[in-house]
């Protein structure tokens, strides 16, 4: 259960009337790792297989699905256990980030001691690998991978409450839409079907409707997506992270504009 509904009191053309409102829910989801507490995400409880993938990829501590080799879904309990290949260490650096054991609270995007680990690992040869990926997009390309994220994310249409991220392919083929209360739970979300799909992110497209901040980005480095847009702005941090890992960033897509910061010969009109 991931929404409710709820009667409200709203006012419409000065007069106040009891409604029913429909408003989302959010859960935090523990994640154990090898059955010990790894992490606790407040999320939206809806896709949560994908939400842990995406976010085991995205802070390093796995490099493919394959390093996965169970992961059980706790519904009672709101907890995930995963079971990772015996090759993959977690190391001490990610274990010691809370003073009270092995739990990293996200709420709202990557704390800042593991941000810091993630940027110091991600290597130079992620920024070889985006930097030398050629895909060229025309910018009406763009503006229908952003078109059709806004038509297919519809909890945010009945309650306004979440984000949207969704993966295209260069020929527009939609590869996964997901929602959540966090911009950058979606976008984990969004990254782990891909891991499960075991689609290449080679030539991929990331659209958002969050803004393009560093946290953000860094997934998309992590995926090596070359090309991320939204309709929201850009953070400073997001468009640094960008230009030095080789990835266009858009902001501000509307039906005939956007804004490029970085690496816009992707773009073409």
């Amino acid at each position: 259960m991931f929404k409710k509904s709820i009667t409200i009191s709203k006012v419409i053309q000065n007069k106040i009337v009891e409604v029913k409102d429909e408003v989302l829910i959010e859960k935090p989801i523990d994640i154990n790792i090898n059955s010990e507490s790894f992490a606790s995400i407040l999320c939206l409880p809806k896709n949560l297989k994908e939400l842990t993938i995406g976010f085991l990829f995205s802070t390093g501590v796995i490099s493919s699905i394959v390093d996965i080799l169970q992961i059980n879904l706790n519904e009672e309990k709101d907890k995930i256990e995963v079971k990772l290949d015996d090759s993959i260490k977690i190391t001490p650096e990610i274990l010691s980030l809370n003073p009270l054991g092995r739990v990293v609270d996200i709420t709202s995007g990557i704390s800042t001691p593991l941000r810091n680990i993630i940027t110091r690992t991600l290597g130079s040869e992620k920024k070889f690998a985006i930097s030398k990926n050629k895909i060229r997009l025309t910018a009406n390309s763009i503006s229908n991978f952003i078109k059709r994220m806004q038509s297919e994310t519809k909890l945010f249409q009945e309650t306004g409450g979440c984000h949207g991220c969704a993966i295209f392919d260069k020929n527009g083929n939609l590869i996964t839409i997901m929602e959540d209360i966090g911009r950058h739970n979606a976008i984990d979300k969004a990254i782990g079907e891909v891991l499960l799909k075991k689609i290449s992110f080679d030539n991929l497209i990331l659209c958002s409707t969050g803004r393009l901040t560093g946290d953000s980005v860094l997934k998309a480095i992590r995926a090596k997506i070359p090309i991320v847009a939204s309709v929201s702005a850009p953070i400073e941090s997001g468009i640094n992270l960008a230009k030095n890992y080789g990835i266009t960033l858009i902001g501000f897509v509307r039906e005939k504009r956007m804004n490029i910061y970085t690496h816009s010969f992707r773009i073409e009109l």
